[in-house]
């Protein structure tokens, strides 16, 4: 989110209750007022799921001799990945290009209703000769209830084989994160992977937001510990003290912590090298 719109994006939200966040958001979508759409599909997330295959299972199960697994009716068996405040849909795109099923979850109605213009102009193809896009679903509802998720997801029980975050936590007030990080553990399944584009990196809470900044070991201390309050620092980190003592049952554990090659300019320092991370979490 670019510089000269924060001020704007600040007031928007400073004197809303969090009860009237997701209409406040709508109403920015309804402005034709979005500095959070980057234009396409996250540079980050694309080189990650094409470097890191030791990381990240691939959208298709395949037998000794390569081919997709298929179920009893014969539909190829497609690993479910999950995109909440997906917006205009680029990364949702990206996901099904690379043969997922995937659901992109936005509370705006106006959001998704590019979102499904985006699908008709920008016509993805699959990047895996022989392999379909896989399935896009856009999903109206609030990520914190149940009631958008109607059966979607991995195994049909609403778990997610990949979830990828980007400029969704830091919409969130602070004291709306653990919350954040108990929803990620309920719908992420036992052998998936929730990757994080970390945005903004290092920016103080002091200054306020959306966006609200954000440190790796403030993902560390909300994920280890889903659903606990975290105490901070003055400049945004995390207190010390915020670290459990015992492991939680239902933490998520971080596999991968990099500084990506590229991403979009607003992850960039003055100079054009990348400030942000992409971190990549399991059970």
């Amino acid at each position: 989110m670019a510089t000269s719109t924060a001020p704007k994006l600040r007031d928007h939200f400073a004197s809303k209750p969090v009860s009237a966040h997701n209409d406040a958001w709508d109403a920015l979508y309804a402005e034709s007022f979005t500095p959070w759409d980057r234009a396409g599909p996250s540079l980050a997330l694309a080189d990650l799921l094409a470097q890191r295959t030791d990381l990240i299972p691939p959208s298709l199960e395949r037998d000794p001799r390569g081919n997709p697994l298929r179920d009893a009716s014969g539909h190829v068996v497609r690993r479910s990945a999950l995109i909440p405040g997906c917006g205009v849909g680029h990364d949702v795109l990206l996901l099904s290009s690379l043969g997922y099923d995937v659901v992109g979850l936005d509370y705006s109605h106006r959001a998704l209703g590019a979102a499904r213009e985006n699908q008709a102009n920008v016509q993805y193809k699959s990047s895996e000769a022989g392999v379909e896009c896989g399935r896009v679903t856009w999903v109206s509802g609030d990520f914190f209830g149940e009631a958008w998720e109607g059966g979607e997801g991995g195994e049909g029980t609403q778990k997610f084989d990949l979830i990828y975050d980007y400029t969704f936590l830091c919409a969130l007030q602070p004291s709306e994160r653990p919350k954040w990080a108990k929803r990620m553990s309920q719908l992420l399944a036992p052998s998936g992977q929730l990757i994080c584009l970390e945005f903004p990196s290092g920016k103080p809470l002091s200054l306020q937001g959306p966006p609200w900044g954000v440190w790796p070991e403030v993902y560390e201390a909300l994920l280890a510990n889903p659903g606990e309050p975290v105490e901070y620092t003055d400049d945004g980190n995390v207190k010390s003290s915020t670290s459990p003592e015992q492991p939680h049952p239902d933490a998520l554990h971080r596999v991968c912590l990099v500084k990506p090659p590229r991403t979009h300019k607003a992850g960039l320092n003055e100079d054009g090298t990348v400030r942000d991370f992409i971190s990549v979490w399991s059970r």
